[in-house]
């Protein structure tokens, strides 16, 4: 039942009352697993979900070792990262579903966060839920030890956004010993204005370059990065917000000429003004007085220096790592691993629908995510037997193509009345053909159906 669950997710990611409803008589996998479709209904799987979840760590550490062992990996680097998923109803009855901030944009719904560690080719190590107001920088002291304990400390290298920094998490990681390249604060970038207007970067790559700052005890490196293409990005914010806000301001300080505006009532739409554009809002100085009649008259200028830091700092961001003995190319590439732990979470939430959950109870919110993530282990499993077999590790397109491969019943009417069935696969197209031989794979001309 545990492989009806993950299978099934597999082949059509869905509920499990569709998936007993619909999905699995619907599909070999009947045949393949020898379950009927009689003996699948909701009310089994939901029994499966309860038996499976007390052994997530047990199937974490399983798998952890089998994928190093079949694909050679090397889990030298550890990458973090948190996401959120959200609910279907008031789930009143768990109480780690919370509203906090929706990377899914649906703040009117309570929700629970997800932390999950990946190696540095996107196969993962293991997860761990949190309630959905929890702050990303909370949980990394709970989710290190979590990790250190299935898989002991060893001499990885932690890689967290900027998202997951604070002094109390730095001083954590230093304490224990523990390697790390995290991303900073942009507001860290002032210390290293000098550096900035320095020209000893090295290129990394076309419209990329780096630069190695030592830190000011030598325990610490810090690595300055300069992108030419988030440099025109974050231009074209900047001009955008300015244009926007000096548009609004001028047609504010025209109202107030025009008649008579309460100070308070303008203050406040000043300040939605300014944080809806913030990006930009640094740049302006402005003043709201209070006349003779009591009635508000608003000066504004800007601050060319903000505009001269902008200019220096656009398309600039600044890691910071113990690790002494890479070069800052090699530190950058590391930390740009992080995309693998954020592709995870898009694949566990578009491929595999990880939401919304419509599940109420927290076990079965529990097991329900860890059923998406055994089977998004599936889903790099078959990406890396697709990369060896030469087709790419991108395994969305085999799934559609092969998903085409029918289960045709023959029925074959005999003179005693008696009507034979035989179950048949249909017979693959020459780009199928190509695929299966490449993936190894024979398909069968027949398939015995389940007995009852």
């Amino acid at each position: 039942m545990a492989q009806i669950l993950v299978l099934g997710r597999m082949v059509e990611a869905s509920s499990e009352l569709r998936l007993a409803e619909h999905t699995y008589e619907a599909s070999a996998l009947a045949e393949l697993l020898g379950v009927p479709a009689e003996k699948v209904n909701e009310d089994r799987l939901y029994r499966s979900l309860d038996r499976l979840l007390p052994h997530k760590t047990a199937l974490e550490k399983h798998l952890q070792q089998r994928l190093g062992e079949l694909f050679q990996l090397d889990y030298d680097l550890l990458l973090y990262d948190v996401t959120s998923t959200y609910f279907e109803g008031e789930a009143a009855a768990n109480p780690q579903a919370q509203r906090g901030y929706s990377r899914d944009h649906r703040p009117d719904c309570k929700q629970v966060n997800i932390a999950m560690v990946v190696s540095r080719s996107g196969l993962p190590l293991g997860y761990e839920v949190f309630a959905g107001n929890r702050s990303d920088v909370t949980t990394v002291e709970e989710m290190v030890a979590a990790m250190e304990n299935k898989y002991g400390q060893a001499n990885r290298i932690w890689v967290m956004d900027r998202g997951m920094v604070s002094t109390e998490n730095v001083e954590f990681l230093q304490k224990g010993g523990r390697r790390y390249i995290l991303g900073t604060p942009r507001s860290m970038l002032r210390k290293f204005e000098q550096q900035l207007l320095d020209e000893t970067w090295s290129e990394v790559h076309a419209g990329l370059e780096v630069m190695l700052c030592p830190g000011p005890e030598g325990q610490e490196v810090f690595i300055l990065c300069r992108s030419a293409e988030r440099r025109l990005k974050e231009r074209a914010m900047h001009d955008r917000f300015e244009q926007r806000i000096e548009q609004k301001l001028e047609q504010m300080a025209a109202s107030c000429r025009q008649r008579r505006q309460d100070p308070l009532l303008l203050a406040q739409r000043l300040g939605k003004l300014l944080g809806r554009n913030s990006r930009a809002a640094g740049l302006f100085r402005v003043h709201i007085q209070t006349d003779a009649r009591g009635g508000a008259h608003l000066e504004w200028s800007k601050r060319e220096e903000w505009r001269d830091w902008a200019r220096l700092s656009e398309g600039c961001y600044l890691l910071r790592s113990n690790v002494t003995d890479w070069s800052g190319e090699e530190l950058w590439r590391a930390y740009m691993q992080l995309t693998e732990a954020e592709a995870a979470f898009r694949i566990h939430k578009s491929d595999l629908s990880l939401r919304p959950v419509w599940h109420h109870l927290e076990r079965r919110v529990q097991a329900h995510i860890l059923v998406c993530f055994l089977t998004y282990v599936l889903w790099k499993t078959f990406g890396r037997w697709c990369h060896d077999a030469g087709l790419g590790d991108e395994p969305r397109k085999i799934f559609a193509e092969l998903g085409q491969i029918a289960l045709v019943d023959v029925v074959l009417p005999t003179r005693t009345g008696i009507s034979i069935r035989k179950r048949c696969v249909s017979r693959p197209t020459e780009h199928q053909a190509i695929l299966l031989q490449r993936l190894g794979l024979d398909l069968p001309t027949s398939i015995e159906c389940a007995d009852l």
